[in-house]
């Protein structure tokens, strides 16, 4: 191998690796903006504490058959969530893209997914 293809395999083994980084940083930082979404637009409905009438839906809903607080469910999809929370569902209101961004509502639903 010259010397040449060398530093261009070199290169592209580099690049590489920064893409793969950035990739994984971007991710932590997309579940880290899902939390911050939830924590701003959601949390006060279907936090946990008292006093959370998101979460005390789902749990008159699901009897123990499901978690009631979102960030313990393990079958939610993003599409799911994104449907949810573009269109309400019983008492909980839809939200704009003015109000929560199509990248934040992708974030969210990243995050609630995981």
């Amino acid at each position: 191998m010259s010397r040449r293809s060398k530093q261009v395999l070199a290169a592209v083994a580099c690049a590489a690796l920064g893409a793969l980084a950035a990739g994984s940083a971007a991710a932590q930082n997309g579940a880290a903006d899902g939390k911050a979404v939830f924590d701003k637009w959601c949390a006060p409905c279907h936090g946990d504490g008292p006093g959370k009438p998101g979460t005390n839906a789902l749990q008159a809903l699901y009897k123990g058959t499901k978690p009631a607080l979102l960030e313990k469910r393990t079958d939610l999809t993003p599409d799911v969530v994104k449907t949810f929370v573009r269109n309400g569902v019983s008492v909980m209101p839809f939200f704009r893209k003015t109000e929560i961004s199509d990248a934040d509502l992708a974030a969210l639903a990243a995050y609630l997914a995981r």
